[in-house]
């Protein structure tokens, strides 16, 4: 265990982060999932551009990669243009 009050307190600030991001991870990958799963154009191309603001916003954050953001868009748009 730490013995400095900083490496304390950094470990408590990690930890939060980590939770933080975590939980907003999981939404976006909920969010990929759920667009991927629809079958109807309509609602696929309304819901498209949420998740890709979603995905942006993680990107600008660092939650994820900007790769990664970038390749699922390109992805995402691929299945929705194909319906």
């Amino acid at each position: 265990m730490a013995n400095h009050q900083s490496a304390i307190k950094r470990i408590r600030q990690s930890e939060v982060k980590r939770v933080h991001n975590k939980y907003y991870a999981k939404t976006a990958r909920n969010a990929v999932r759920n667009l991927r799963a629809i079958t109807d154009k309509e609602a696929a191309s309304e819901l498209l551009p949420k998740v890709t603001a979603m995905l942006d916003k993680l990107a600008k954050i660092n939650v994820i990669h900007n790769n990664k953001a970038a390749n699922l868009k390109s992805k995402l748009a691929l299945h929705v243009n194909a319906l």
